[in-house]
C-alpha cells in the first residue's frame, strides 16, 4: 500500500512530532540557520524510533545503511528493504516525512546525516 500524500511543507504536524524533540535519543543536531539544519541520526540494530516527523526536504548521507522497516503512526508498514537486493546509495533526497517509526531488523547501525532544507516565507 502506497504512502499517503504528505504536506509539502510539513507546517500541520505538531512541533511536538519533530524529530529532534519526540526521538531525541536518535536524533542529534549538528547545526542549524535559518535555510538549513543538520542532523545527524543513528539507530543501533534491534532499535525503533518513537513516532516523529522530518518536516523539511532533505539531503541525506548515508554512512551506514541496515535493513530497516519504517511505518506510520498507525503501525502500517511504509517500507521494508529487508528483500532489496540492490545497495543501498551512498546520498539520497528525501521529501518532508510524516509520522513515522523506524525500526532496525539488521544487524549494523543505521548512521545518516540529513541536510533538512528548511523553507522561508517569502
Amino acid at each position: 500500500m502506497p504512502a499517503p500524500a504528505l504536506p509539502i511543507d510539513g507546517t500541520s504536524w505538531p512541533a511536538s512530532m519533530d524529530a529532534l524533540i519526540a526521538a531525541p535519543a536518535h536524533h542529534t543536531l549538528l547545526f542549524e540557520d535559518a535555510d538549513v539544519r543538520v542532523l545527524e541520526t543513528r539507530i543501533r540494530p534491534g532499535e525503533r524510533t518513537p513516532v516523529h516527523t522530518h518536516r523539511w526536504p532533505s539531503v541525506l548521507s548515508i554512512l551506514s545503511w541496515s535493513p530497516f522497516i519504517r511505518r506510520d503512526a498507525d503501525g502500517v508498514t511504509q517500507l521494508d528493504t529487508r528483500g532489496s537486493t540492490t545497495a543501498p546509495p551512498q546520498a539520497l533526497y528525501s521529501p518532508p516525512l510524516g509520522p513515522h517509526t523506524l525500526e532496525n531488523v539488521g544487524d549494523r547501525e543505521i548512521r545518516v546525516i540529513s541536510v533538512e532544507l528548511k523553507r522561508t516565507p517569502a
